[in-house]
């Protein structure tokens, strides 16, 4: 498994870093990341041509069991602000998620 101090994560980081940044916190984009919705970031992935095939997988695999981590990939260089506002989402949706479960 790739540890988040590999050389392909930080790549990973570093081309995501400037979603989250400045306090551009978009509640439907967590949302979407919290439901293992990653298709949009593995796309990207894909379409920059710096990793190869099993790179993509095992990252997409990663993400879609822990959605937490792309969430944290994309806040590595945001500001403390917005890492606390993504957080409260998360902690939201992870408290509505058994509710929708159910429903």
């Amino acid at each position: 498994m790739m540890d988040s101090t590999s050389k392909s994560w930080t790549f990973i980081a570093a081309m995501f870093s400037y979603e989250l940044q400045g306090g551009g916190v978009d509640y439907d984009t967590i949302e979407m990341i919290h439901r293992g919705d990653v298709h949009e970031w593995i796309d990207a992935l894909e379409l920059s041509g710096l990793f190869d095939r099993a790179v993509v997988e095992h990252v997409e695999s990663t993400w879609k069991r822990q959605p937490r981590l792309l969430l944290d990939t994309l806040l590595v260089d945001a500001d403390e602000m917005t890492r606390k506002r993504c957080d409260m989402a998360w902690a939201s949706l992870d408290r509505l998620a058994p509710i929708a479960q159910s429903g």
